[in-house]
């Protein structure tokens, strides 16, 4: 269950726990503390190593919630932090990881992982200090800090997320050691294809999927673009008219081509004996250059659920028909795997 990766000596389990919801919050909802203890302990129990929290993730409180969960199991957990770029100067970063390693109770992080890459774009989406965006961290400040908190000990593997060619090719020059690029990545959201996944290989650095349901929308739960609830409708999958203000890209989507393939996955599920659920994790982990996909489990029989996936092997045949389907969403969305913004103006590049 537990696989090397594409960078050296870097072990993940295939299947990651996605800790946003954990510590309850006003996108998620609220989370119990007993469920999130049964989930992580049922996880390690069942092989899987990967935790993946941030600072941002409830205000703290998912970071909280898993170092609760994971009193007494540390030593079998890859925990994985983030910080956001606006703090990304070498005085606040180092505030901040040691501000997240206070809430979970930790003295190392297995990874931390910069957010997202220091761009004007990216940063005003993380503050409103016009000083700091005026004046942004630099990247060279900000990996050079990472990597002396590596030799501290404080964190193990340095990390990056949402981080396309440029940023990767900046980032890989200040410091080379970088284990992971974490990334949205599933069955409609297939941008880093193109050019991140071959880049990545190319240069030892291993993937974790992001978003491997997106939202809920690949479990089959939704079967039309108006069944979504808009804050997670915010992407440029559906129109600025289904995200009902939530959305600022400023595109008409691609909801029709979004829910011709949760049909295909609906019709081909039962035909497998599997929910749409695992369907969709089972197409991710077939790619070789996913190192670790996140699914969120708030319960301990949904993340039993999602555990069978590991022994699913996907018929050709029908990753085949999911791949061509697929492709409409791909081809109508674009390359670009910011799917946020409007697909001229990425913050990923």
């Amino acid at each position: 269950m537990i696989q090397q990766t594409k960078h050296p000596g870097l072990s993940l389990s295939r299947l990651g726990i996605g800790c946003w919801p954990f510590g309850g919050g006003a996108y998620w909802g609220d989370q119990d503390q007993k469920d999130v203890d049964g989930v992580v302990h049922t996880a390690i129990e069942q092989g899987l190593n990967v935790f993946d929290t941030a600072r941002m993730y409830n205000d703290g409180a998912s970071e909280t919630s898993l170092g609760k969960a994971l009193r007494g199991y540390r030593d079998k957990a890859f925990v994985i932090s983030k910080v956001n770029p606006a703090k990304a100067y070498r005085k606040t970063l180092r505030e901040e990881c040691e501000a997240s390693l206070k809430c979970l109770g930790m003295d190392y992080l297995d990874m931390y992982m910069l957010h997202w890459p220091i761009n004007p774009l990216g940063i005003k989406h993380f503050t409103k200090d016009e000083a700091v965006i005026a004046n942004p961290p630099a990247t060279a400040e900000a990996f050079e800090t990472l990597a002396t908190l590596k030799q501290e000990g404080k964190i193990k593997y340095i990390g990056i997320s949402n981080f396309g060619i440029k940023q990767m090719t900046e980032a890989v020059s200040v410091c080379p050691g970088i284990a992971v690029n974490e990334l949205p990545y599933n069955i409609i959201s297939r941008a880093i294809e193109t050019e991140i996944m071959p880049f990545c290989d190319a240069h030892n650095i291993a993937i974790i999927s992001a978003m491997t349901l997106q939202q809920g929308v690949l479990t089959g739960l939704y079967n039309a673009a108006s069944e979504v609830p808009a804050h997670q409708a915010h992407s440029r999958h559906f129109s600025m008219e289904t995200g009902k203000g939530t959305s600022r890209h400023n595109e008409a989507g691609a909801e029709a081509e979004v829910f011709e393939t949760v049909a295909l996955l609906k019709k081909l599920a039962p035909e497998l004996g599997i929910s749409v659920a695992q369907l969709s994790i089972a197409w991710v982990l077939s790619n070789p250059n996913i190192g670790s996909a996140l699914v969120g489990s708030r319960t301990i029989s949904e993340l039993l659920e999602n555990i069978k996936v590991l022994d699913i092997k996907l018929p050709a045949e029908i990753k085949a028909q999911i791949d061509a389907v697929s492709l409409k969403v791909l081809q109508k969305l674009g390359s670009s795997p910011d799917y946020y913004e409007n697909s001229k103006e990425s913050r990923i590049f």
